[in-house]
């Protein structure tokens, strides 16, 4: 159960109404994860919900590079309802389910993709070390350049501000899932 009880959506004021429907009205259709934690306080909850929409949406990385960024942050933040969540996208955008599984169990996957495994070495060695090695940086900037290393950066950061939010305020997967993470 949450921290925080549920939001009245007839009793938002004019400021968080603006953004919930931003919100509802556009890809994601709904205020899961961490938008309701992120109303509490509207200013925020827009910008950051603008730089999600990018993150997710208007990056020019493939999608199943971006939800492979995704689940490696959630796996790193150990967020339930975050790989709860994107494993399900990263399979419909096509990352294999046993590379999925792997990364849920904590194992290596394998991504038989250039771009798929340069991501995973560049995120987990990231999380791993909180540095990047002078030969990882250049496998992601031969294979992303400048733009496409930024924005698979720009993911992980964004994924990990989502995940802190679902952590502290305790968001729990759907009733009836199983949290996948140990």
């Amino acid at each position: 159960m949450s921290r925080l009880p549920p939001l009245d959506l007839q009793d938002l004021t004019p400021e968080q109404k603006r953004v919930a429907d931003e919100i509802q009205g556009g890809p994601r259709g709904g205020l899961r994860g961490p938008f309701e934690a992120w109303l509490r306080s509207p200013g925020l909850a827009d910008h950051a919900q603008r730089l999600g929409a990018y993150c997710r949406f208007g990056t020019e990385l493939p999608p199943d590079v971006v939800e492979l960024a995704i689940l490696l942050t959630g796996k790193h933040w150990k967020a339930q309802f975050e790989f709860w969540a994107h494993a399900r996208l990263a399979r419909t955008a096509g990352l294999p389910a046993d590379a999925i599984e792997a990364i849920r169990t904590g194992a290596t996957p394998q991504l038989e993709r250039e771009d798929l495994a340069a991501a995973y070495d560049t995120i987990t060695e990231y999380f791993r070390t909180n540095r990047l090695s002078a030969a990882t940086y250049k496998r992601a900037l031969d294979t992303f350049g400048e733009r496409g290393l930024v924005d698979l950066i720009g993911i992980a950061g964004y994924y990990g501000l989502v995940s802190m939010t679902l952590n502290i305020f305790e968001v729990p997967v759907p009733p009836g899932e199983t949290e996948p993470l140990q």
